[in-house]
């Protein structure tokens, strides 16, 4: 596969994988870091490095918009619900676990 056939193809997977978050605002971030240990935060933590690795000026708060779709303060007020016990529980748990590999 060429280079630029596969760049194109990295990047259409990942507007499919934001569509996918922005059609599931239910799965909360909290969520996603239990199950898959990152989340749309370390996204654009991701995204931001990238950025800077390009020589591309970018905050955290441009980067989060990037992958949010609006600004994350706009978002977690209309989306974001607190997490339960339970959720801090597993998270927990599941960051005891890779402390412990």
């Amino acid at each position: 596969m060429e280079k630029q056939t596969e760049t194109e193809i990295q990047a259409a997977v990942l507007r499919r994988l934001l569509s996918h978050l922005d059609n599931h605002k239910e799965v909360q971030n909290i969520d996603l870091m239990i199950l898959a240990d990152f989340c749309r935060n370390c996204l654009a933590k991701w995204y931001l490095a990238e950025a800077e690795q390009r020589g591309v000026t970018m905050d955290y708060d441009a980067a989060r918009e990037a992958i949010y779709g609006m600004p994350y303060s706009e978002w977690k007020e209309k989306h974001q619900k607190a997490a339960t016990p339970e959720q801090l529980a597993a998270f927990e748990a599941r960051q005891q676990a890779k402390a412990e590999q």
